[in-house]
């Protein structure tokens, strides 16, 4: 069983300036020139060639794989034993009105103690994190890769559309016989305080339009016409109400929310000729796409219900993962860095452990606290980057 390296000190940079910060940890250093690099979506902007060079250093074969105009990398070390990858993302949503922030998006300042910029939360500051826990955990076990490997996926499509990054890669792997035994995701999982909540699973996602068809006229003579926000009124109410199912012990019960309704050109004196409505369904396994979009018709059908059209985008299946040797090694590992025990929650939005898991039934998400990410001034406390890359190092050594 191979040692734990001694944890490292905490950085004591709660100052802005420069010149009073001194030098930072490597840890601290690597996030700030990951956060530096704008890398939204989908340009990287040589952002994940930070952190090739850093595993390159280590060993790793390094295999840049770039679909469309996405840019995504798999990098392993060692062939032999289980295979344990560390899986993440280091595209960014935009960082808004750069106005409302504290100091420039991509300036990585610290102040106060925080590293503050677009990314330091989700989830460049967990990337750094994974790489330094890498780095230490070789150092003290420079044998490990003769009978174990350990793998790297990054991908620079998760805040987009999903379509050309991690599926892409693991599509990849397949075609090439490559599996993977563990993952751990670094999306932001914790809620109030660094350790107390973990994803070991997520709900399924589906994208939908219902058009309602209607006949244009002219306002002045009704008769003539047929309202489509009028006759569909009733039946988005009903469709709000529907009740797909009553979850389980690990998920909630599915619901369906309208994200956006529109119709008409904006003319006040014309009856428009379509309604259309948007919405998202988030489920549990007590459903399947299928049986989401039976439910959907069986309203859309009913005697009154104005002529329609129906398309469902299935975004991601639920998955529920194994309470196996990745879940007690996980749990063990936040306890012994952090002295918690983390709740299991499936909620929140979706990660691109969805596809992964399908192929990885020991797939789980750790990371840090999630309360800026996408916001204005998004940071992350310096300590909580210190003692999640002391997780991930325990991790390691409590898998292996």
């Amino acid at each position: 069983m191979p040692k734990l390296a001694p944890k490292p000190a905490l950085t004591n940079c709660s100052v802005s300036s420069k010149s009073e910060q001194g030098a930072v940890s490597p840890l601290i250093a690597l996030a700030q020139a990951l956060i530096k690099t704008p890398s939204i979506t989908p340009k990287d902007l040589g952002c994940q060639e930070i952190i090739i060079k850093r595993l390159a250093a280590l060993g790793f074969v390094i295999h840049p794989l770039r679909f469309g105009v996405v840019e995504n990398f798999y990098a392993r070390l060692g062939s032999r034993g289980k295979n344990f990858c560390f899986a993440g993302h280091t595209d960014v949503v935009a960082p808004g009105d750069s106005a409302g922030w504290r100091s420039e998006p991509f300036a990585a300042q610290i102040v106060d103690g925080q590293l503050w910029g677009r990314g330091a939360c989700d989830m460049k500051g967990a990337i750094a994190a994974m790489v330094v826990a890498f780095e230490e955990f070789l150092a003290a076990n420079p044998g490990f890769a003769q009978e174990n490997s350990l793998s790297f996926l990054i991908t620079g499509d998760e805040e987009g559309d999903a379509v050309d990054g991690t599926v892409r890669v693991l599509q990849w792997l397949e075609e090439r016989g490559e599996t993977l035994d563990y993952c751990l995701v670094g999306e932001p999982t914790s809620v109030k305080k660094l350790g107390d909540c973990l994803k070991n699973g997520r709900r399924g996602s589906i994208n939908g339009v219902i058009t309602f068809k209607g006949k244009q006229g002219h306002v002045a003579y009704p008769h003539l016409a047929d309202n489509p926000i009028h006759s569909s009124a009733p039946v988005l109410a009903k469709l709000a109400t529907v009740q797909f199912d009553q979850g389980n012990e690990h998920f909630p019960a599915s619901s369906i929310q309208f994200t956006n309704i529109s119709s008409g050109d904006g003319s006040s004196n014309v009856v428009p000729p379509t309604l259309e409505a948007q919405f998202n369904i988030r489920f549990s396994p007590e459903n399947s796409p299928e049986s989401l979009e039976e439910k959907i018709r069986s309203v859309l059908d009913e005697p009154g219900c104005p002529e329609y059209s129906l398309t469902m985008n299935l975004s991601g299946l639920p998955f529920l993962s194994q309470d196996g040797e990745l879940r007690t090694a996980l749990d063990k590992s936040i306890n012994e860095s952090l002295n918690l025990n983390p709740q299991g929650s499936t909620g929140g939005g979706t990660s691109d452990a969805r596809f992964i898991s399908q192929v990885c039934p020991q797939t789980m998400e750790f990371g840090l606290v999630g309360s800026s990410m996408h916001k204005l001034n998004e940071g992350v406390p310096l300590a909580d980057l210190e003692e999640l890359c002391e997780v991930y190092k325990r991790l390691l050594i409590n898998v292996f």
